[in-house]
């Protein structure tokens, strides 16, 4: 086995240096290019490089060669799909980027925990562990971000009910859809509110109110708000009061709300039944049963 490692990194190591050999002359041609595109700020550059730290020169462009490679082992992946999924569950500071590394180092980890494992004990079951790690590292982020977001996606729904009747409260006292909506978010919190919080900064900064409530349904995957979003684009173009419009859409979200709430209701005790069986029924029979087989052990020893 000691063999077989060293001779996988001798092999490793001649494929590097023939591959280094072989795009010497292009990686040489690029560097006269980006020096001849440096000419003259060549000092501003150096000072600039010198200020920066560890992270900025060591770990951000390890990370983003890192996301390249996952987004090339993964051709369905985008950057803009990351994206989503990030502002889906609430995470709009994490870079995309940094996302896909750390999918990346995750998933190496794994797989070097486990390839440490199979070397130690030299029998394929090292080798499964070694793929189920780097299975686990490569899923683990994706699965964290999609729990996090239907979470957030719940909070919405429940939320939305009572937004929708303080904005029509407040448009038919006679304020306009974005002063509605600026009082929403002095009154309310929570992930809906914040969303909304955007969709106004964006309307105050010059897009389009259209535009601005289409990014709010695409940035949550809710079918009650997206409706919603519907409605006031359509109420928007055809002339409809907005106020009769926020009541029919709070009247509706809250019988969907209340629809939701009785169908888990009748889901619980089915998901009830198996820790009943597994947990309770046992302890159940050892309470009634176990004086029984005591006396029948009992007599039957006399």
């Amino acid at each position: 086995m000691l063999f077989l490692i060293i001779a996988s990194a001798c092999l490793a190591g001649s494929v590097y240096v023939a591959t280094q050999v072989a795009t010497q002359p292009e990686r040489e041609r690029r560097l006269l290019v980006r020096r001849a595109a440096r000419y003259g700020a060549v000092r501003v550059t150096a000072a600039r490089e010198e200020r920066l730290s560890l992270r900025e020169r060591l770990l951000v462009p390890t990370s983003t060669r890192l996301a390249g490679l996952v987004l090339r082992a993964n051709r369905r992946e985008s950057i803009e799909r990351v994206q989503q999924r990030l502002l889906a569950a609430g995470m709009s500071t994490v870079a995309p980027s940094g996302f896909l590394a750390a999918k990346g180092y995750l998933a190496a980890t794994g797989g070097f925990f486990g390839f440490v494992v199979w070397v130690a004990s030299g029998k394929m079951v090292g080798f499964a562990l070694m793929l189920c790690f780097a299975i686990l590292g490569w899923s683990a982020p994706g699965f964290l971000v999609g729990m996090r977001a239907r979470k957030r996606r719940d909070r919405v729904q429940a939320a939305l009910p009572d937004a929708l009747d303080l904005l029509a409260v407040s448009v038919e006292a006679g304020l306009g859809f974005d002063a509605a909506i600026s009082k929403l978010t002095e009154h309310m919190h929570g992930p809906l509110i914040e969303e909304f919080s955007l969709a106004l900064t964006e309307m105050r900064v010059g897009e389009a109110r259209q535009d601005a409530l289409k990014k709010l349904s695409s940035r949550v995957d809710s079918p009650e708000l997206s409706a919603f979003v519907r409605s006031i684009i359509q109420a928007d173009q055809l002339g409809i009061s907005l106020g009769r419009i926020l009541r029919v859409q709070a009247v509706d979200t809250r019988l969907k709300r209340q629809a939701a709430a009785e169908e888990k209701a009748m889901k619980a005790p089915i998901k009830m039944l198996f820790p009943t069986v597994i947990f309770i029924f046992p302890a159940m029979f050892i309470v009634v049963l176990g004086p029984a087989l005591i006396s029948l052990a009992k007599v039957f020893t006399f």
